[in-house]
C-alpha cells in the first residue's frame, strides 16, 4: 500500500470518527461526556496516554525534571549554570579548573591535617574521597550502549527506511550541524540541559494546548509532504524499476 492510500485511509478513518463524535454529542449529556474523552485521548501527542512523569522513567531523574523538589532542581540547574559560566564566559579550561580544584582539596587537607598539632589537640584523619570503579564502568557502557543504537538506527534508515525517513533524519543532522555552527558543543550540550529541565514541566502544565499546536502543524507538514511526494517522490524511479527496465534492455 503506498503513502497516499494509507494517507487517505487515515483521513476517512478521522473523518468517520468526528461524524460519531458529532452524531453522540446530539444524543445525550452523558455520551457527550463520552466523546469528549475519546476527542482528548485523539489529540495527544502520539496517542500518549501515560502521565509525562512515567514516560520520563518515574525515578528520582523524573523528579529532578519536573520540579517535583524546586531546592534539589534549582541547585541541579544553578550547577550546570556555573559550570558553563565557568568554561564559556570565564575562558577557563577543563586542566586549568581540576587543578585549581586539586590544589584546595590538597590544601584543605594539608590544614586539617595540621591543625591538630597547632592547636595541641588530639590528631584525627582528613576524609578521603574515593570514588568507586563500578560508576566509571557504568557510565562507559551506557555511552557504548546509545551510540551503537544510534548507529544502528542511521544505518537501517539508510539502507531499508523509506525515502519520507531519510529526509527527516538528513534534516536533522543538517538543523544540528547549523546549531553546531553557531556555538561549540558545551553550549549545545548546556542549551539541552535547559531545554530538559524547562520543556516538560511546561508540557506537564499546559499539554492541551501544546498537544492541539504540534498536532495542527505535523498536519501542515503532512500535508504539504503529500504534494511534494505526489510531485516530486513518486516520480523518482525506485531500484526494482532500474532492476526491470535493465532485464528489458537484454
Amino acid at each position: 500500500m503506498s503513502e497516499g492510500m494509507a494517507e487517505s485511509l487515515m483521513h476517512n478513518i478521522m473523518d468517520t470518527i468526528s461524524d460519531n463524535v458529532s452524531k453522540h454529542k446530539k444524543v445525550s449529556f452523558f455520551e457527550e461526556d463520552d466523546s469528549s474523552s475519546v476527542s482528548c485521548k485523539l489529540n495527544k501527542l502520539f496517542g500518549r496516554e501515560k502521565p509525562v512523569h512515567h514516560i520520563l522513567g518515574g525515578g528520582k531523574s523524573a523528579d529532578v525534571l519536573l520540579w517535583r523538589n524546586k531546592k534539589i532542581s534549582a541547585s541541579v540547574l544553578g550547577g550546570a549554570t556555573v559550570v558553563w559560566v565557568l568554561f564559556e564566559w570565564l575562558n577557563y579550561n577543563f586542566l586549568s579548573l581540576a587543578c585549581f580544584a586539586l590544589i584546595i582539596a590538597l590544601l584543605l587537607q594539608f590544614l586539617w591535617t595540621n591543625a591538630s598539632s597547632m592547636l595541641n589537640r588530639s590528631s584525627s584523619s582528613p576524609p578521603r574521597v574515593i570514588l568507586p570503579e563500578e560508576a566509571f564502568v557504568n557510565i562507559g557502557k551506557l555511552v557504548g550502549f546509545e551510540v551503537n543504537r544510534s548507529l544502528i538506527y542511521l544505518q537501517d534508515i539508510a539502507c531499508g527506511g523509506t525515502i519520507k525517513q531519510f529526509l527527516m533524519v538528513v534534516g536533522s543532522l543538517l538543523a544540528a550541524a547549523i546549531i553546531g555552527s553557531w556555538c561549540n558543543f558545551l553550549t549545545v550540550i548546556y542549551i539541552g540541559f535547559i531545554a530538559a529541565h524547562t520543556l516538560p514541566v511546561l508540557y506537564e502544565k499546559y499539554d492541551d494546548q501544546i498537544d492541539n499546536f504540534i498536532l495542527g502543524a505535523l498536519g501542515q507538514v503532512q500535508h504539504n509532504y503529500s504534494k511534494l511526494d505526489t510531485g516530486v517522490l513518486k516520480r523518482i524511479p525506485r531500484a526494482g524499476s532500474f532492476k526491470t527496465w535493465g532485464r528489458k534492455a537484454d
